[in-house]
């Protein structure tokens, strides 16, 4: 700030601190970033890759039970679906793993067929060991994700089954 070339411009799209004289400046900067970001993520074992998706997939899934999210997407398939495919590079390994068969597995993610009460505490006991070493993880956030999943189906079809049942119910008075 003390000379003209040194002024910091406050730029919005470029965030609070743009230094650049030019526009072309700034794009230059910005892909040599992205290339050392690149490069950086290239040299990254894969041991912390997968420690860094497991920690995303459970910040993810936490946020999605604090969240006011009442969606008909199914999240719980989703989530299964990355946490499969991160640790493993056939599905058929982690079927094998949980003793399940790939078509159950296939038709779980593909939202064909729901979830057996077997396999959800097989994922329980397997996502337990997974994250021993990464991080705190309490296994019931599976449940938990799977069940508000179940909920937010349901309210998002009111419109559909709040008549039928609205006809049956009556109120006639208090008990008292």
């Amino acid at each position: 700030m003390a000379n003209k070339d040194n002024m910091i411009n406050l730029d919005s799209d470029f965030g609070i601190d743009s230094r650049y004289k030019t526009k072309r400046e700034r794009e230059q900067d910005s892909i040599a970033l992205m290339h050392a970001r690149l490069e950086r993520l290239k040299n990254l074992p894969k041991q912390q890759i997968l420690r860094a998706k497991l920690m995303q997939l459970k910040l993810k899934m936490e946020d999605f039970l604090h969240s006011t999210i009442n969606d008909n997407q199914a999240h719980f398939t989703q989530f299964l679906e990355f946490y499969v495919d991160t640790l493993y590079s056939k599905r058929s390994d982690f079927t094998r793993d949980l003793n399940i068969t790939a078509v159950s597995l296939s038709q779980v993610i593909n939202k064909h067929r729901e979830p057996k009460e077997e396999f959800l505490f097989k994922l329980l006991f397997h996502s337990e060991m997974v994250f021993k070493d990464v991080c705190k993880f309490d296994n019931r956030i599976w449940l938990e994700v799977y069940f508000r999943d179940k909920i937010n189906q349901k309210l998002s079809l009111q419109s559909e089954w709040k008549e039928k049942w609205d006809k049956q119910v009556r109120f006639s008075e208090l008990p008292v």
